[in-house]
């Protein structure tokens, strides 16, 4: 969705009778509607959104300050949309993987549901006009998120030269000792996460990270600072692995204190 720059309102040459009316404030730009995620949701169906553009008026001119990305951003350079990868084998399994060991195995990729989710996503994506006028598709390096991305790319015509993997910042949120469980555990997670959103999932021995929200929320926003450095005026579609990274990086987006942030 872009915005529009509004021109300011220039002060009369002359002034006011005393006896007239003040002259009305200028309008306030429109507010940006964000739809909710639901993370458990999103774990089950992709879903794509697209965020707010900061018309080429507005469009901050120093470089120097383009880098200095902070969540909530006053704009975005770009336009993006978020896609949660369709069903993975291991979630067809009813298990949880999050050890980025597993990422590139063939296991981590799409389920004969997931590839189904994900065909109706890329062709969501081309009923939206994403990338009618070209775009970049940055998925994670996981295995489902990659053939999510090129999936993506053949249905809205675009050349694979133009898939950027990521190789750390989409991860999967680890879960530490909830890897290898069932889905079923996952509220267990969440009530942790309603508590505070520095609390960790309990480590494992096996390298899993066991990561808080806050954590996740300090990658994606490293993801963001890499995106609105690089490029300016583009649409970006981000592929992510689970719908963790997206809802914590909404939330970021729109100024969503984290605390508040009900996860579900």
């Amino acid at each position: 969705m872009q915005t529009t720059a509004r021109s300011s309102v220039s002060a009369p040459s002359s002034p006011l009778p005393s006896s007239a009316p003040p002259p009305p404030p200028p309008p306030r730009p429109p507010r940006t509607a964000f739809p909710s995620l639901r993370r458990r949701d999103l774990l089950l169906l992709p879903a794509a959104l697209s965020l707010p553009l900061a018309s080429s008026a507005a469009a901050p001119a120093p470089a120097a300050a383009r880098g200095l990305f902070r969540m909530p951003p006053q704009r975005l350079a770009n336009r993006y949309f978020l896609v949660r990868a369709g069903e993975s084998v291991y979630e067809g399994q009813g298990l949880l993987r999050t050890n980025p060991v597993a990422k590139t195995s063939v296991d981590s990729g799409l389920s004969p549901v997931g590839l189904r989710q994900t065909a109706r996503a890329a062709l969501e994506l081309q009923r939206l006009g994403a990338c009618e006028e070209d775009c970049w598709i940055w998925p994670s390096i996981t295995q489902r998120a990659y053939q999510a991305a090129e999936i993506i790319a053949a249905a809205n015509g675009i050349n694979r030269s133009r898939i950027v993997p990521e190789y750390s910042f989409l991860d999967a949120r680890g879960l530490g000792a909830f890897e290898g469980k069932s889905l079923d555990t996952l509220p267990e997670v969440y009530a942790s996460d309603n508590i505070s959103p520095d609390m960790k999932p309990p480590p494992i021995s096996d390298g899993t990270p066991n990561e808080s929200v806050a954590d996740v929320f300090v990658r994606v926003t490293q993801l963001m600072s890499i995106l609105e450095t690089q490029y300016s005026g583009e649409t970006v579609v981000i592929v992510s692995p689970d719908s963790d990274n997206l809802s914590i990086l909404q939330a970021g987006l729109i100024g969503l204190d984290l605390r508040r942030l009900k996860l579900a």
